[in-house]
């Protein structure tokens, strides 16, 4: 089997959000360390079988990247908007 690795695309405030489900296995550390609470469970599922994570949850992403930063996977890219 090859994994498809395109990633779910999500504008949300100051933030472009990309998550690779072929990569989530659905820790929440992101969640857990999103300073502003905008990351929470989606319904889409991941590799695992368990729930990837998407923004737009609660405040609006500030781009400062520490879910891209925490994640063991490499499953989040944030680009910064302009």
């Amino acid at each position: 089997m090859v994994a498809n690795f395109e990633a779910i695309i999500t504008e949300n405030g100051k933030g472009i959000f990309h998550l690779f489900p072929a990569l989530c296995k659905g820790c929440g550390l992101c969640i857990e360390k999103c300073p502003v609470d905008t990351i929470g469970w989606s319904r889409q599922l991941g590799f695992l079988g368990t729930p990837v994570v998407e923004p737009g949850h609660g405040k609006p992403c500030i781009a400062c990247k520490k879910c891209e930063l925490i994640c063991p996977d490499c499953a989040i890219l944030i680009e910064r908007r302009k």
